[in-house]
């Protein structure tokens, strides 16, 4: 993050917003969506994204995000600060078949992060992308200094990360601590085990392998607690990536037993907090 930002002119920006838009279109079959959504958040080096293709059929899928596009996103993200003022931390880009690209910044407003980043994050977002101390919102000064607690989820619906950033080539990072020999197949099976509530008929590409382009599937399920991608239980498996510590702590406490059925209210908030639609204005 030391790197001194590169600014963009507009038309520059707007080009880049439509190469963005133009790669989010290739990720869907020509003729099978209505819509793309990609929604980025970073503060620092912690990033997250979301992509959500939504077919003919008006049924949202979530796709992983290529590691091209989190480039161009990030090259985005830093070519619009604006001396003193900043950046924006968190962006919605949509693709719409009839309508065309669009595109929505936040500059002073906080992401609704799947994980709240440390204190860190936030410090280093504000090294990396200075701000006159009248252009730092109040959340963003507290987040800096470790005085503001995380926002509640909605209605205990969470959703993990799946690793804890990526290096400058793109490649995913893991910063957590690694399971116990004796707990991994357990977590797995559980992992394996909940009702699954989204899913899509073909695999994704491994983010640690990516010559395996149709591997990791592409679906999504639920405990009634915590909704998690498919790619958790294939990380752990195949790469022996252990799962977001706080819902490896949430299965411990379940004594690794996994429902074998959650209720339809809680199927609804695990697909409100999967696609990004509980509780924002503006994934």
């Amino acid at each position: 993050m030391s790197t001194p930002p590169v600014p963009l002119g507009p038309e520059q920006q707007q080009q880049l917003v439509n190469r963005i838009g133009h790669g989010l279109a290739l990720m869907a079959p020509p003729g099978t969506w209505r819509q793309v959504r990609a929604e980025y958040r970073a503060a620092g080096r912690h990033i997250e994204a979301d992509v959500v293709v939504t077919g003919q059929d008006g049924v949202p899928r979530p796709v992983p995000p290529p590691a091209d596009l989190l480039q161009l996103l990030g090259t985005l993200r830093a070519g619009m600060y604006r001396p003193g003022i900043g950046t924006w931390l968190g962006a919605v880009l949509t693709v719409d078949a009839v309508q065309g690209v669009g595109a929505d910044f936040g500059f002073d407003r906080e992401p609704q992060w799947r994980r709240t980043p440390p204190p860190i994050g936030f410090q280093d977002e504000l090294r990396a992308f200075p701000r006159a101390d009248q252009h730092v919102p109040e959340w963003l000064r507290r987040r800096a200094a470790g005085t503001q607690p995380a926002p509640a989820d909605d209605d205990g619906v969470r959703t993990p990360r799946i690793y804890d950033g990526l290096d400058a080539a793109g490649r995913p990072l893991v910063r957590r601590p690694p399971l116990a020999p004796a707990e991994a197949g357990p977590v797995l099976a559980y992992l394996d085990a909940a009702p699954v509530i989204l899913a899509s008929r073909s695999n994704g590409p491994d983010a640690f392998a990516p010559e395996r382009t149709d591997a990791v599937p592409l679906n999504f399920r639920t405990d009634g607690v915590w909704a998690w991608p498919g790619a958790v239980a294939y990380y752990l498996r195949e790469h022996g990536v252990p799962p977001d510590p706080e819902l490896v702590a949430h299965i411990r406490a379940r004594r690794f037993t996994a429902p074998a059925e959650v209720s339809e209210a809680a199927t609804d908030l695990a697909l409100a907090a999967i696609t990004g639609e509980a509780g924002q204005t503006t994934v």
